[in-house]
């Protein structure tokens, strides 16, 4: 049953992001005098949003971080996006060809959202109409909230649509929300372990390749 809407996850899922947002929280926490080496930013923090990052740290670290920290991670993964982001290969050739709607929703930042899909010229294929942010609901991933926004929202039954997602976060706020989902596992920083967290999350199947998923779908 070829799925009314697909959902994709933005970072790590249509641009290859998680390198280049782990480095800003990294960078920003560093300059907190937090030590938080960027790999360990990326095993732990994956699929978080900047503000329960801060939140977290400050807990284990046992003192607050600036109340502009979201605005100053935002400000500077955009900055490391102007030099180095990039789309995920085969993807532009699979959105042209899908002939169904399609959305994003992540649990980046508005802002940040739209400058990232830019950047690369995906917002040719969602427009800002089509780009949701956690920010637009009282909990983001892995809560069930985004998902079900975004189905509401564009008047699809969750079942009916499709969740495309490369973090133990949004296939969990995925599973929470009745939506199938399915893993990626094309993006530059996911670890060896990462098909098996999927999975056990919840994923119905994975794929590493654009070129791959018509025929993915087509077996869901």
């Amino acid at each position: 049953m070829t799925p009314e809407l697909l959902i994709f996850d933005c970072d790590g899922v249509l641009i290859d992001s998680e390198v280049l947002a782990c480095r800003a929280v990294a960078e920003t926490l560093r300059a907190q005098g937090f030590d938080y080496g960027d790999d360990a930013v990326a095993q732990r923090f994956a699929g978080w949003t900047d503000g329960h990052i801060a939140e977290f740290v400050a807990r284990e670290q046992g003192r607050p971080l600036p109340a502009d920290f979201p605005q100053t991670v935002a400000a500077r993964a955009l900055a490391l996006f102007a030099d180095d982001l990039q789309a995920m290969p085969g993807l532009a050739a699979f959105l042209a060809d899908w002939p169904g709607a399609c959305c994003v929703a992540s649990n980046a930042a508005v802002d940040r959202l739209a400058k990232a899909l830019e950047l690369v010229k995906l917002d040719r294929f969602f427009p800002r109409r089509r780009q949701f942010s956690a920010a637009l609901v009282a909990r983001p991933k892995p809560a069930a909230d985004l998902h079900l926004f975004v189905c509401h929202s564009l008047a699809v039954t969750p079942a009916r649509a499709l969740v495309i997602e490369d973090s133990v976060t949004g296939v969990q706020g995925a599973v929470a929300a009745g939506v199938p989902v399915v893993g990626y596992l094309g993006a530059s920083h996911l670890p060896d372990d990462q098909e098996d967290k999927l999975r056990a999350a919840g994923a119905l199947a994975l794929f590493d390749d654009y070129r791959d998923l018509p025929a993915l779908l087509a077996a869901l």
